[in-house]
């Protein structure tokens, strides 16, 4: 584990905060790549980026504020923006929401999650690196590649020394970088706008669901854990942009 890369004098530099800049910047340059690999040059595209970029960082830091059912038991909303934890989930939710929004405010028509898509799964990689190096791996395990903790770091997360956790972040970065190859296998085989993005979301929800029982996060509520309890919450609108872009695909097809 390596949470601090370097020191500059007393600021530390922390690997989370190195990769998860690394990863937007990877995913930028990907978006690029794809903007001008489908000849998509608008200039109102920007502005879905700035919803996208903003409505992702707002709520990566704010959407894990409401973790109790009594408001009074959250953090007051500044303290949870300066020292609250970042969740992936409600910053890729926000990231949606935003670029939503931007394309209301510029008047863009057309779908843009296909143009995202690669984008997104390519930044995910390179960014959980730092998780990985930054965070508590997962639970015990007997599997061959557990990672241990030396004391010193076990002591600093929490978790026991020298036994054997799931690489959690590790099954993580492979998910993406193996939706990175299947999303640029597929885009020129699935032709119905929005879809390649829905498959990608899809499949990243029913994984996450399922990694989070070897993560080791806090289990609340019935034996899953919060961002199980977000995706569960979530359900109903993926199935909607599920038949919503069945119904767009049959629109297509002449009679």
């Amino acid at each position: 584990m390596h949470p601090v890369i370097t020191r500059i004098g007393p600021v530390a530099i922390l690997s989370h905060d190195v990769f998860v800049a690394l990863g937007i910047l990877v995913a930028a340059v990907v978006l690029l790549w794809e903007i001008r690999r489908r000849r998509a040059q608008d200039e109102r595209l920007w502005y879905v980026l700035a919803g996208a970029m903003v409505g992702g960082a707002l709520l990566a830091r704010l959407g894990t504020w409401a973790q109790h059912l009594d408001p009074r038991d959250n953090a007051p909303l500044l303290e949870q923006w300066a020292y609250g934890n970042r969740s992936i989930l409600s910053g890729l939710l926000g990231a949606y929401l935003g670029a939503l929004l931007g394309k209301r405010i510029a008047g863009y028509p057309h779908k843009t999650g296909d143009l995202f898509a690669p984008a997104v799964a390519a930044g995910m990689a390179v960014g959980r690196i730092g998780c990985l190096l930054a965070e508590p791996p997962g639970t015990p395990t007997h599997l061959p590649w557990g990672i241990r903790l030396d004391p010193a770091h076990a002591a600093a997360m929490h978790v026991a020394a020298e036994v054997p956790l799931h690489p959690s972040f590790v099954y993580e970065i492979l998910f993406h970088l193996l939706a990175f190859a299947g999303l640029l296998w597929a885009r020129g085989r699935v032709t119905v706008p929005g879809r390649l993005f829905t498959y990608y979301l899809a499949a990243y929800a029913a994984f996450r669901f399922g990694v989070e029982f070897v993560r080791g996060n806090e289990v609340v509520w019935a034996g899953l854990t919060r961002s199980q309890l977000f995706l569960l919450a979530l359900l109903p609108l993926t199935l909607l942009r599920f038949a919503w872009s069945l119904r767009s695909s049959k629109k297509e097809v002449p009679a």
